[in-house]
């Protein structure tokens, strides 16, 4: 690319490239979202992802501190104290997962010790390692549009279709707080993404990087969610 993008057309690419690979295409999505998954199938879900987010706050953590704007840092602080919830620990995010992991009957301790049980799944420390790589080394026009706009963005058209299902399977408000909280957040959490990776990507060839890594981060959660599928609804029906 030789000439930089405006506005309306670098977010039009951006939210193209999370396009092709966005999760509520998978098949895990529209087997969840048409009610055809069991407690435990969401359960087994709940671990893996439950290792993919534990360490969020710690990764915005480090994205926090390389920010060299202060409404920047105040708009990731505010999410990062979203994540963490300082003066409501069991209000924070990794935790409403575990309340939701519990309602499909998955313990705290099984949770808790999916790594040292062998029950992480390959794709899912992908995932986790990609968000490393995005908040601590890559660029920031990277990391705000791989992180804000390829992965939180998703979210407020995704869950929606899930809890609809749960409510159906029996699920209460309490059971998803974790989906609830992530619906009303993250629409906000997106746009501020868009708003900052134009921010920084202040050449073409960091536009198209930045574009890149929305593409990129939609393929890994993709991927996440293949290994999830192979392992708990593939292999069940094998």
């Amino acid at each position: 690319m030789s000439a930089m993008m405006n506005q309306k057309e670098f977010f039009a690419a951006l939210e193209g490239a999370r396009a092709p690979k966005h999760g509520g295409g998978h098949a895990f999505s529209r087997a969840w979202a048409a009610g055809e998954l069991s407690r435990a199938q969401l359960g087994e879900w709940a671990i893996q992802h439950f290792y993919y987010i534990d360490p969020i706050p710690q990764q915005f953590a480090a994205l926090y501190a390389r920010l060299p704007d202060l409404d920047a840092r105040q708009h990731l602080l505010e999410n990062l104290l979203g994540e963490e919830m300082p003066a409501c620990p069991e209000k924070r995010h990794p935790d409403l997962l575990r309340k939701f992991a519990r309602a499909c009957g998955v313990s705290d301790e099984r949770i808790l010790k999916a790594e040292e049980n062998g029950e992480v799944l390959a794709t899912t420390r992908a995932m986790r390692a990609w968000i490393w790589e995005l908040s601590s080394i890559r660029h920031l026009s990277e990391a705000c549009a791989g992180i804000m706009v390829a992965l939180e963005g998703q979210l407020p058209t995704l869950y929606p279709k899930y809890v609809d299902a749960m409510r159906k399977m029996g699920f209460t408000d309490d059971d998803m707080e974790f989906f609830h909280v992530h619906i009303e957040g993250d629409t906000e959490h997106a746009h501020v993404g868009l708003e900052l990776t134009e921010r920084y990507a202040t050449s073409p060839e960091l536009q198209t990087r930045a574009i890149a890594a929305v593409r990129a981060s939609a393929e890994m959660r993709f991927s996440m969610l293949d290994g999830v599928y192979s392992q708990v609804v593939q292999r069940k029906a094998a």
